[in-house]
């Protein structure tokens, strides 16, 4: 057993002691199968789609309000454990059980921990960002480690190789041993690294400053959504937006060789980031919305832009794929797919009946799920990829206002929580 101490030589890290958990150098905790939903977008690609395939009949199992707001999907791991963040004052990121609801563990993080979203490993070993830090529990709560870093992780991802992927809202790139937390790279700085002899007097700014932006891609947070990782090739996408910058840019980059480098940077998103980049299966086209209603697909090579599609709605949080369909969400708008034809797409369906009020989510079989409202309430809809046609409508009991996801459990269930702070969990009708 043995304590490593780092210091990080940029200002987001300077004085900080990174502390790295009891283990060994061998890296023999696996990723896991893709089932369940290990992700804020269940992958890597931020894609929204599992393998599992879908039913067409659902039915409540069980619903609790965990005892505060919540901003960020629920995550499960392969066996059905839960896990989401939240802010109550005593407990900062909860665990439930699938079949009961019944809770399996709650730890205190920082305030800032309920914008942070959670990914979880093959053994349900899950991480989890708060207030200048980085942090691992096992499934039963157990802190693992715990690695400080400037701002708080509004990013958190799988690379190919199995390391964690973070970056702060302040704009830290960081990977991560998912063993011992160890940098495994030198830390990058999205916004460049500082310069002390010109401002010999600067400081390092408040963990939370600027996640207030992050919920709308709002200017004062440099980065606001989840990074794409295409494990393939080691690239990954993320938005970024400059201070002093009239929009906000659309980055790729490279985890490679021991480094991450910038490859190119496109400035596209026309009043900042409204989405998290959503990568194509085989790795072509990145999709990403922006504040001014637009859905936008990218050259993953070079940058440039393939088409831009005018929603006539501004989308949020994710962009569900499946073959050449597109899914946007936003509470401003409908149920409706995308066709990408390959130099512009067109609308392959729309359901202008259906108010959403969550993010839709694929499996397969042609079937997806979302939340709608459905007169003063919210339902759970389950439709026909295909054609948007509505298979299956269950309330959610006395909910309100929306729902920060919809998340896909490893044998077929769905479970969505509400921003005001309740889970609510559908199992497969026999």
């Amino acid at each position: 057993m043995r304590t490593r101490t780092r210091v990080a030589a940029s200002l987001a890290a300077a004085g900080v002691v990174a502390l790295a958990g009891c283990g060994t150098d061998v890296d023999d905790i696996t990723v896991g199968s893709g089932k369940g939903w290990p992700a804020a977008h269940h992958d890597g690609r931020n894609s929204a789609a599992s393998p599992v395939s879908g039913a067409s009949a659902m039915t409540l199992s069980w619903s609790r309000p965990v005892g505060g707001p919540i901003a960020q999907p629920v995550t499960i791991g392969g066996e059905g454990q839960l896990f989401v963040t939240t802010s109550t004052g005593n407990c900062a990121v909860f665990s439930y059980q699938m079949q009961t609801g019944r809770k399996r563990f709650c730890n205190p993080l920082g305030p800032s921990t309920i914008e942070a979203p959670t990914v979880v490993d093959g053994i349900n070993n899950v991480y989890v960002g708060d207030d200048g830090a980085v942090n691992s529990f096992n499934y039963l709560g157990q802190p693992r480690w715990r690695t400080p870093v400037a701002g708080v992780p509004v990013a958190i991802q799988f690379t190919g190789d199995g390391r964690v992927l973070t970056v702060t809202q302040s704009g830290q790139v960081d990977v991560l041993s998912r063993q011992t937390g160890e940098r495994e790279v030198p830390t990058l700085q999205l916004l460049g690294e500082p310069d002390f002899l010109k401002y010999p007097g600067l400081t390092r700014p408040a963990s939370g400053d600027g996640l207030d932006d992050c919920q709308v891609g709002g200017p004062r947070c440099a980065v606001a959504n989840t990074t794409a990782v295409d494990p393939e090739t080691g690239r990954f996408f993320v938005t970024v937006w400059e201070p002093g910058k009239p929009m906000a840019s659309l980055r790729a980059m490279s985890y490679a060789d021991g480094t991450v480098t910038q490859l190119w940077s496109a400035d596209m998103l026309t009043d900042g980031s409204a989405t998290s980049p959503a990568l194509s299966a085989d790795g072509a086209t990145v999709y990403v919305g922006d504040n001014s209603g637009r859905l936008i697909a990218v050259n993953t090579e070079d940058g440039s832009t393939r088409w831009t599609h005018a929603l006539g709605w501004t989308p949020r949080g994710r962009i569900a794929l499946v073959d050449d369909l597109i899914l946007p969400s936003g509470d401003d708008g409908y149920l409706a797919a995308i066709r990408d034809h390959g130099d512009r797409a067109d609308r392959a369906w729309e359901r202008k009946d259906l108010a959403q009020r969550g993010t839709p989510a694929l499996t397969s079989g042609e079937i997806g799920y979302t939340v709608a409202a459905i007169g003063a309430g919210l339902n759970l809809i389950t439709f026909d990829t295909t054609t948007g046609t509505t298979i299956d409508s269950d309330p959610l009991p006395n909910a309100t206002g929306t729902t920060t996801g919809t998340s896909i459990g490893p044998e077929g269930q769905v479970v969505v929580a509400t921003r005001l702070g309740e889970i609510f969990t559908f199992t497969p009708d026999a």
